[in-house]
C-alpha cells in the first residue's frame, strides 16, 4: 500500500518544486503520484500581507511536480487566522 493511499478523501497539503503550497481534499493519485485535488487552494504567502487564498477548485497536479503530501488536521487548521499569518514564500525546491 502506498502512503499516499491513507490520505484518500482526506484534506492534505502539497508542497510542489515551485515552492507553492496547495491544499484539497485528495481524490485520486498513480504510481508516478499525480494527484487530484477537489475543493482546492493555494496558499500565497507573504511578509507584507496575510496568507492568500486563491481558488482553483477541481486541481491535477503532476507527480513529477510535487515535493511532498502530507495530511491536514482540519481541527488545527480552522484555528489558524491566515489573514493575520506573515512568512516568507518557500523557494523553489532544487536537488
Amino acid at each position: 500500500m502506498s502512503a499516499v493511499e491513507s490520505y484518500v478523501d482526506q484534506t492534505v497539503q502539497v508542497i510542489l518544486y515551485d515552492g507553492r503550497v496547495i491544499v484539497g481534499k485528495l481524490k485520486g493519485f498513480d504510481v508516478r503520484t499525480n494527484l487530484i485535488l477537489a475543493d482546492s487552494v493555494e496558499r500565497e504567502y507573504s511578509m507584507d500581507a496575510g496568507v492568500e487564498m486563491i481558488p482553483l477548485g477541481l486541481y491535477m497536479i503532476k507527480g513529477d511536480n510535487v515535493a511532498l503530501v502530507a495530511e491536514v488536521d482540519n481541527e488545527k487548521d480552522s484555528t489558524i487566522n491566515y489573514e493575520e499569518l506573515r512568512a516568507e514564500p518557500l523557494p523553489e525546491i532544487r536537488h
